[in-house]
């Protein structure tokens, strides 16, 4: 079998392995799908296919240092900051060991390139299955507005809510009443129909505000 034919081989073995990661990834409707996961396993097979076949007696290492790095790049575009909470990590990651694996590929290690692609897509779909040890525990935040007048409402609220303190808090006299304005996080479930009753009845609170996200 020639050169080419093997190097052939490999791109569509690169091709078939970086496809497979990128549609279970669209499945999930994440940013980078098959197209990015194909075109960039692709691209680092071919790369080391250029530095193995391509440079006789070069340092192939030294291209594959240089794949690592690049494809840094790309995966820090996936990530960005939104309300206190980072996103596109997962994404990054899956860039960067897509690389990886086009790269054992272009190097021939079919069995070690092919297994990695099973591990990846083994452990997304197991840790997208609906079981409670892979539930991250969620936390919301409120920012509520009452008036105090015996010191009771404050209690009632932490235990509404779940919560041992306020943070932020602040105070303000109105005639004979304070009104206090205060922001707590909550591992309890609130959506707006809960937020209505304690509303009603809870004529002492005045505002309740979600801070952390949209209903």
């Amino acid at each position: 079998m020639s050169v080419e034919l093997i190097c052939v081989l490999r791109m569509a073995l690169a091709l078939a392995l970086g496809f497979a990661i990128g549609f279970e990834r669209k499945l999930r409707f994440k940013e980078a799908g098959i197209r990015t996961h194909t075109i960039v396993c692709v691209g680092a097979c071919l790369y080391m296919i250029i530095s193995k076949f391509g440079f006789q007696g070069a340092d192939t290492s030294r291209v594959a240092a240089q794949i690592v790095s690049g494809i840094g790049f790309i995966g820090a575009g996936m990530i960005f900051y939104h309300k206190e909470a980072v996103h596109g990590l997962t994404t990054a990651a899956g860039i960067w060991a897509t690389a990886a694996i086009g790269m054992a590929a272009g190097a021939g290690m079919y069995v070690i390139s092919a297994s990695a692609t099973a591990l990846i897509i083994l452990v997304q779909c197991i840790m997208h299955l609906n079981l409670k040890v892979f539930k991250q525990k969620r936390y919301l935040k409120f920012k509520i507005v009452f008036v105090c007048k015996n010191g009771d409402e404050k209690e009632t609220i932490k235990e509404m809510f779940s919560v041992k303190r306020f943070s932020k808090i602040s105070a303000k006299k109105e005639g004979d009443d304070i009104v206090y304005s205060t922001v707590i996080t909550s591992a309890l479930e609130f959506n707006d129909k809960d937020i209505y009753s304690a509303l009603s009845e809870n004529e002492f609170i005045r505002s309740i505000t979600r801070e952390d996200d949209e209903f």
